[in-house]
């Protein structure tokens, strides 16, 4: 496997990508709030979105909180759900929404410097190289894209175009993943790690009837490995770094995707296993294990405490975490804004690593289990 080494910045506080020993997720995201009314200036961010979805709604909430953002078009193939979708935030901006029905409007549109994009995730490429072509700034929500290949081929459109290319990876911005990442030095030699996330997902229910929806179907990119097991894989990558080797023994449904399953990735000296499902739920906590103690999480996002117990005092819990953000993606937006105002090259860098780093696991356990993405067939 590939290694990526990152270089730490400040900002970001995520671990080198690169195996190593170490020494010395859950709630929906927020219902929308109303926002203040943003004025135009040219320090605002004008950004369009691919995806109507909640989690669009969610991040431009979120975005425009930090009154670095402001929404400024609305692509969908359906022009009453573009207009219906700016019509929620229409009062939180002094500038029209422009609906957009037509994707090279919003790659050529003149008043849009970056683009959001949740669209389904055999879309991302297409749609993020596009925006790319069109001189625009792009996050793309997880999974960046489908393969490797597709990852490589973007960063290097963006890096050829002097552009942003991030993935949204939000729980790892927020407040207490970094009190997390920080407190590792409490516990001396790490033993190992279980990190989960276990969610039943109602689209199992569509499944159940004999129905394909698009998160449980191999031919749109789907299942639970890269559509919810990114998060605790990406956890662990920017907790400890790459993983010299990594398994997966998937539950398969009827759809022939993944719903779940058990991965492993091997580091020097020990192993974090990681339980991921969108077919059945778990309250187990994620936890890492050392020889001082134990640092614990009820979830590897939204992450409400972090809590260190004591070997030397039977496992007593002293609480080290901190208030979580109301607006779940307002800490990643915030973070984003900072990139691409402030030209921040390194930082880009730091996260294209964990996001290259995560596609390797990916990848790797998903063509072990032959888990082929209709893209990748006939290759």
């Amino acid at each position: 496997m590939a290694q990526w080494r990152l270089i730490v910045s400040q900002s970001l506080k995520i671990s080198n990508i690169v195996p190593r020993n170490i020494p010395p997720p859950t709630s929906r995201l927020q219902p929308r709030v109303q926002t203040t009314l943003l004025t135009s200036t040219s320090a605002m961010l004008n950004f369009g979105i691919i995806g109507t979805g909640w989690i669009t709604a969610s991040f431009v909430t979120s975005a425009h909180s930090t009154k670095k953002w402001q929404l400024r078009a609305v692509y969908s193939r359906n022009s009453s759900s573009a207009s219906d979708f700016s019509s929620k935030f229409s009062s939180d901006v002094a500038e029209p929404i422009k609906s957009h029905t037509e994707l090279s409007e919003l790659a050529s549109d003149p008043e849009v410097q970056a683009v959001y994009i949740a669209s389904p995730n055999s879309l991302h490429y297409a749609h993020a190289k596009q925006m790319l072509e069109g001189g625009k700034h792009v996050i793309l929500e997880k999974p960046a894209t489908s393969t490797s290949a597709e990852l490589d081929s973007l960063f290097a459109l963006a890096k050829s175009k002097n552009l942003f290319l991030i993935e949204a990876f939000r729980h790892l911005h927020e407040v207490n993943f970094k009190i997390l990442k920080k407190e590792l030095s409490r516990l001396g030699r790490i033993f190992g790690g279980s990190l989960n996330y276990a969610a039943y997902s109602s689209r199992y229910d569509n499944v159940l009837k004999g129905e394909v929806p698009n998160i449980f179907n191999l031919d749109f990119s789907g299942g639970s490995l890269v559509d919810l097991g990114v998060y605790p894989i990406s956890a662990a990558i920017a907790l400890f770094g790459a993983p010299k080797s990594s398994s997966y023994s998937p539950v398969m449904i009827a759809t022939g995707a993944d719903g779940g399953g058990t991965i492993l990735l091997q580091y020097d000296g020990f192993t974090v296993s990681i339980l991921a499902s969108k077919i059945y739920t778990s309250t187990a906590p994620s936890e890492v294990f050392g020889e001082k103690g134990t640092l614990s999480v009820p979830t590897i996002t939204d992450i409400e405490s972090v809590k260190f117990l004591d070997a030397k005092l039977k496992g007593k819990a002293t609480e080290l975490g901190g208030k979580r953000c109301d607006l779940n993606l307002k800490e990643e937006a915030e973070l984003f804004a900072g990139i691409i105002e402030g030209a921040d090259w390194a930082a880009a860098k730091e996260l294209e690593a964990l996001s290259r780093a995560v596609i390797e696991v990916t990848e790797s356990c998903r063509r072990a289990n032959g888990l082929t993405f209709k893209v990748e067939k006939g290759q």
